[in-house]
């Protein structure tokens, strides 16, 4: 049964560092903090929509410093979310918070009201990086409360971004190793967007930060993502979730709504380039061969990887194959009558 999150919004509640890309109202579309009636409201609308597939479901607590905000109210939201977790009608809490806002009495307080998962908002393992977009943490914060949070049971979900300001391909691929390093369950990547009233936007209006193009992002993070897989670590989310506030209040950056389905449509594409290479086609007609559950990872967004081969000269006929893996593709020229 598919995994799900009742996700509620924390903005900006507690965080001490005004990161140079984050906006929370923009990327959120919430201005107004919660309130244990709403982690109630969210309960009673899972239920009706989920109903007994609310067991598969984590109360997840989102917003990047949910260990920063006060105590008594963060206990206040988490006390509303426990019993339902407790009893075993829905899977878990999930958080999201900083690197610096984790300590064994932030711990100890999570382990008491059922807290299964933290993700930590690393963004990037680059101290540089870290410092130029003002994150307030350093690498050693995010190896040590990783450490930590992997040591007292809890599963540990990172975070990290490609294309922020002082950064590279070569730096984000040097933090997705270390990340994996740390072994994850589950990990997060967001191609930076550069949101209207921050910092990174000044940058961006002054030419002194150049955003990655969608292009770039995409076959960037299509190696990072086979990267993570290939090392068993789950990532839940390839690029920010698309909402009306989020492109109201987007200026640049490497954005789609589709975006994971554009980097395994990528992986797709690479992995039909190996093969040709491999078997000496050059070009003419040519079946391929894919999962029928990757057929349209392999054709791509109005018909891409097609249209690409047939510019270096293949005509393509796609065939299923049940037997393939995810992205495997295997192929075979088609004689000339």
């Amino acid at each position: 049964m598919k995994h799900s999150n009742v996700a509620i919004f924390v903005p900006h509640n507690g965080c001490p560092h005004n990161c140079s890309f984050c906006n929370q109202r923009e990327i959120t579309g919430q201005q107004s903090q919660p309130c244990t009636n709403d982690v109630k409201n969210a309960i009673t609308i899972a239920r009706e929509s989920l109903k007994e597939n609310t067991k598969n479901a984590e109360i997840a607590f989102f917003g990047g410093s949910f260990t920063a905000i006060d105590k008594n109210y963060m206990e206040s939201l988490l006390s509303v979310a426990a019993p339902v977790v407790k009893s075993g009608e829905f899977a878990g809490i999930r958080i999201s918070t900083r690197p610096d806002a984790i300590d064994s009495e932030i711990l100890d307080i999570l382990h008491k009201y059922g807290v299964t998962a933290i993700e930590l908002g690393a963004q990037s393992m680059n101290d540089e990086v870290l410092a130029a977009n003002e994150r307030g943490h350093t690498r050693a914060d995010i190896i040590n409360s990783s450490k930590m949070i992997s040591e007292d049971g809890f599963s540990l979900g990172l975070q990290m971004m490609t294309g922020l300001y002082k950064s590279n391909d070569e730096r984000d691929r040097e933090s997705a190793y270390e990340i994996a390093d740390l072994n994850p369950d589950t990990v997060r990547i967001y191609p930076t967007v550069v949101i209207k009233g921050t910092e990174l936007y000044e940058l961006y209006r002054s030419k002194d930060y150049q955003p990655q193009t969608l292009e770039d992002a995409v076959k960037l993070c299509a190696e990072l993502l086979l990267y993570f897989e290939n090392q068993h670590i789950n990532v839940i989310r390839l690029g920010l979730h698309d909402s009306d506030s989020l492109r109201e209040g987007m200026a640049a950056g490497a954005f789609h709504p589709a975006f994971r389905e554009l980097c395994e449509s990528e992986i797709m594409y690479s992995n039909c380039i190996k093969e040709l290479e491999k078997s000496g086609i050059h070009k003419g007609t040519i079946e391929v061969y894919v999962n029928p559950r990757s057929v349209s990872r392999f054709v791509g967004q109005k018909r891409k990887n097609i249209d690409r081969l047939n510019r270096l000269g293949f005509n393509v006929v796609v065939r299923q194959e049940m037997r393939l893996e995810r992205y495997e593709v295997k192929l075979r020229q088609v004689p000339m009558m």
